[in-house]
């Protein structure tokens, strides 16, 4: 895995994560530390990311943000701001329901998850020419998409393109453990040539 590629993941797979210096114990840096203070007042669990143990990570994260300087908060894969625009919509009274809204709802009942049928044609609204095949029971789904619109994108982008299809669902908690899948045609083809070769699968 690349180290764009585990950023995204991180993401995808965090609701609310801040990129710091240092940890929520021990900060590194004072803007880092306000902001950790400014999360702990909410009493919102949150995921980090120490990038002084990251240096990769921290490399990379501005130019996939567009934002320099650390901390860098996410919420729901979207980038919130630092230290300065967390104290400004703390103080605004924003924050809180920035965050309370990214928590995962639990489905109460087996019916309230997302079917493979809802699910493939919501990857079709978004993506009309895919083949889409999904395996996996209730909340907990593989999605296996083949389309010409993957042609010389980055694996990157085209996970991006379908979990925008299924961001819905996945916010409302429908659908929360997801494991994506895209190929263009002649991918799909060589891997179904070369059946020994198993399936490359991407957690997100």
């Amino acid at each position: 895995m690349t180290t764009e590629e585990k950023i995204h993941h991180q993401l995808a797979t965090n609701p609310i994560i801040i990129y710091m210096k240092g940890i929520p114990s021990n900060p590194q840096c004072g803007f880092s530390g306000k902001a950790v203070n400014i999360l702990n007042a909410t009493k919102i669990p949150f995921s980090y990311v120490n990038v002084l143990e990251a240096p990769f990570i921290r490399e990379k994260l501005p130019k996939i943000s567009q934002w320099p300087t650390y901390p860098q908060l996410f919420v729901n894969a979207e980038l919130i701001g630092g230290c300065d625009i967390l104290e400004e919509l703390y103080n605004n009274g924003s924050l809180l329901p920035i965050l309370e809204a990214a928590l995962p709802k639990k489905a109460e009942a087996h019916d309230e998850a997302i079917s493979k049928e809802e699910a493939e044609q919501l990857v079709l609204q978004g993506i009309p020419d895919a083949k889409v095949i999904i395996d996996g029971v209730g909340c907990d789904l593989t999605v296996t998409v083949i389309s010409d619109q993957f042609a010389e994108q980055s694996l990157v982008k085209k996970q991006q393109l379908v979990m925008a299809t299924l961001k819905e669902p996945l916010a409302s908690g429908k659908l929360h453990a997801l494991s994506v899948k895209a190929y263009t045609p002649e991918e799909w083809q060589a891997l179904s040539e070369n059946s020994s070769a198993g399936l490359l699968q991407i957690k997100i």
